[in-house]
């Protein structure tokens, strides 16, 4: 099966990657009459996620595009068959769906949820049009002594770095602004 288009969208928290991810989403689909889809994955699971949640549903509701909303966190391949080459998909975000594996199910095995990020992200990519992929770039420093945030640090940027590995694009947004590391801004 011919795997779509893939780009990689990663930055800090609140850098402005989401916004810039939804606005390519729409451009993409003005350009190609391709339906949108967003795959959520957070968990309202406190006060903060909560306001998220809600931020990024009003910011899809003022959009003069229709979205098509799957809230999935986890096991994003049982849904991948939903889709078409004729569909644009954003799915926000990495982070939140590798939480989702390592604490709401409790997976302790780092190659039981590589595999499992790794087959939701591959067959995702193989049955839509457009998959823009956006993470968060949480631990950027030096490698922290705490043997969980280590496994964490680890499973991130090896997921990061498979994801780069079959994206036509990465970009990294900092302060808002889109700096392209491979490919190009289209």
């Amino acid at each position: 099966m011919e795997t779509g288009k893939v780009i990689f969208i990663t930055g800090g928290v609140r850098s402005g990657k989401s916004a810039f991810a939804e606005q390519l989403a729409i451009n993409h689909a003005e350009k190609t009459s391709s339906n949108l889809h967003y795959i959520a994955c957070g968990i309202p699971s406190d006060k903060e996620m909560q306001e998220r949640i809600r931020r990024h549903q009003y910011d899809r509701a003022q959009s003069s595009f229709s979205w098509m909303t799957w809230e999935q966190p986890i096991h994003l391949s049982h849904i991948a068959k939903q889709f078409t080459k004729q569909d644009m998909i954003l799915l926000d975000c990495v982070t939140t769906l590798l939480n989702n594996y390592l604490f709401q199910k409790d997976i302790k095995n780092k190659d039981v949820a590589l595999e499992l990020m790794r087959e939701d992200i591959t067959t995702l990519c193989n049955y839509a049009g457009i998959v823009i992929i956006v993470s968060n770039e949480v631990l950027q420093d030096i490698p922290y002594e705490n043997k969980l945030t280590l496994n964490y640090q680890e499973l991130l940027g090896n997921t990061h770095q498979e994801i780069v590995n079959i994206a036509d694009s990465a970009i990294l947004v900092e302060s808002g602004i889109p700096l392209v590391k491979k490919g190009r801004l289209e």
